[in-house]
């Protein structure tokens, strides 16, 4: 392992434990492709709106890349970033920056300007593929943007440039053999920054690899035959979730670049898409459309749906659509991906996250560290599976990039710290009850947001709900609450004050509630709640 990754420089702890993944599959990202490469080169491994390969063409197009990156100067241990479409040449960088032993840095999109800039000074990036107009935004901030040498341009209609001919330039025999540590650091995911600066969770190639390997090796999720990627692929847990875990199970990767219906569906036909992971405004939109017909969507049989509350009559359009009921999960960047699943006959109970996929174990524990009993609310922690084929296997995140202080904090006691508050009933189902940080402390008394949004999402003129906690004087915080209606609907501060007051206690009822046009949310679909306290601010409200 490079000197470079040395914990005491970079905040990181790497495991002492190198365990493998049971089976014959890869054990490293690097080597991903090669099973299928051997038995079966010529079926279809990825397709995007630029490109079809075979699983053979796809490994000789990686290796022509991972060359083209060492020309651009990327080594070993170098972070080579990426700000590009859902498409084939995200996923081909991915694997090259991976078969070099470099670090892979996603760059969402949707980012502005400045927070782009951040995640590329931060990280050290040496190396950033980005479109045209990312690259003016960048260029506008190089002043922050610490060691990036190369800005290089893809172009979005699969034209010459920069990038492709680099690329086409060079060899596609495989790489010499080299040292590569599959437990040490390979991806940095930025946390979606919903406080301060977002922080860079560090994973290895073992950790990238586990969720789709314990997915192919036990079941659980289906790996359906041609999988398609709705959300941003610079988003690390949907590299997992997509490419990783098609490769590793030898199936079909679809880089679908709209998220609108019309455009959705298209790409659900023409491709015979089985399955994506996506949130519930996407599945909604989908299933009402007028004009997206059932043949459009003959093929798509195992949508997942997660990132959000599913409203119950999203819950009940899909059982009718699917035949089968929605499953729900709780994940996290730091993770990475999913640490539960659970499948509801009903309406998932709000809250309600299911039992710990095979590779983890969850525990509940208090402010000392000291593990609860069942029911009990305490914070949530992450470890390695200690009974079935996948124990010991899981490793956590290495740490926080260049944050030694919050590395240690969160992985703390030999678990990883999630901050999020909940319990484990006696059958052991997970239940989140908010974010740890996100508790409420009204005058003495613990008020859980995640409660209080659950009962303003019931009203039926209410799309979505915000709750949070504002500084007061007398009472420490009080309730504020944030509010989205539907479309064409009508609500009053007064009335939804009453209609949270006829289900909860009276110190949870929000003493101000604001109406808005829509909450601000990230690309994950989660609420940016700091963005909307300036709502608040000077407010008197109620507080009795």
């Amino acid at each position: 392992m490079p000197a470079e990754w040395l914990p005491e420089e970079h905040g990181l702890r790497v495991s002492e434990g190198r365990p493998a993944i049971p089976g014959d599959g890869a054990q490293s990202v690097a080597e991903l492709l090669d099973p299928i490469v051997a038995s079966d080169p010529a079926r279809e491994a990825l397709v995007g709106r630029q490109g079809r390969y075979s699983y053979a063409e796809l490994d000789r197009e990686a290796n022509r890349a991972a060359r083209a990156l060492q020309t651009l100067g990327v080594e070993a241990g170098d972070r080579g970033a990426a700000c590009l479409p859902n498409d084939v040449d995200i996923v081909v960088a991915f694997l090259a920056v991976q078969r070099l032993g470099a670090v892979w840095v996603g760059v969402n999109r949707v980012l502005a300007a400045p927070e782009k800039a951040y995640l590329l000074g931060d990280s050290n990036a040496r190396v950033c593929l980005v479109q045209e107009e990312v690259r003016a935004e960048i260029e506008e901030h190089r002043r922050d943007l610490g060691s990036l040498e190369q800005v290089v341009t893809v172009a979005p209609k699969g034209e010459a440039d920069e990038w492709r001919e680099t690329v086409a330039g060079q060899s596609d025999d495989p790489l010499a053999e080299r040292p590569l540590d599959p437990f040490g650091p390979a991806a940095i995911a930025y946390t979606s920054g919903t406080t301060g600066f977002p922080k860079g969770a560090v994973h290895s190639q073992h950790n990238i690899l586990l969720p789709g390997a314990a997915t192919h090796l036990l079941g659980g999720r289906r790996a359906t035959p041609r999988h398609g990627v709705v959300l941003p692929l610079t988003i690390l847990n949907l590299m997992v979730l997509g490419p990783v875990k098609a490769f590793y199970a030898g199936t079909c990767c679809i880089c679908i670049d709209r998220i609108d219906p019309l455009g959705l569906a298209a790409w659900v036909r023409e491709e015979r898409v089985n399955s994506f992971d996506g949130v519930p405004t996407i599945i909604h939109d989908l299933l009402t459309h007028p004009e997206v017909g059932e043949k459009d969507l003959l093929s798509l049989t195992h949508p997942g749906v997660g990132g959000a509350d599913m409203p119950p009559a999203l819950v009940k359009l899909y059982r009718e659509r699917f035949q089968r009921p929605v499953t729900v999960g709780y994940g996290m960047t730091e993770a990475p991906t999913a640490v539960t699943w659970h499948t509801s006959e009903g309406t998932p109970e709000p809250g309600l996250c299911g039992a710990a996929v095979p590779q983890v174990a969850l525990e509940i524990v208090d402010e000392a560290n000291a593990a609860l009993p069942s029911g009990e609310i305490g914070e949530i922690c992450i470890r390695p599976a200690e009974a079935g084929p996948l124990a010991g296997v899981y490793t956590p995140m290495l740490g926080y990039w260049n944050k030694p202080e919050a590395t240690a904090e969160a992985l703390r006691g030999g678990r990883y710290h999630t901050g999020d508050l909940g319990f484990l009933d006696e059958a052991g189902l997970l239940h989140v009850r908010g974010r740890r940080n996100e508790l409420i402390l009204r005058g003495g008394a613990n008020v859980y947001p995640a409660e209080i949004e659950r009962v303003l999402a019931g009203h039926p003129a209410v799309a979505a709900a915000a709750v949070l906690g504002v500084a007061d004087p007398r009472l420490g915080e009080r309730v504020v609450a944030a509010v989205e209606l539907e479309e064409g609907a009508r609500g009053d501060e007064q009335s939804l004050r009453d209609h949270v007051r006829a289900s909860l206690a009276r110190y949870k009822v929000p003493d101000v509630i604001r109406v808005i046009d829509a909450l601000p949310r990230n690309a994950m679909n989660k609420v940016v709640k700091p963005r909307l306290r300036p709502l608040f601010l000077d407010e008197p409200g109620d507080a009795d």
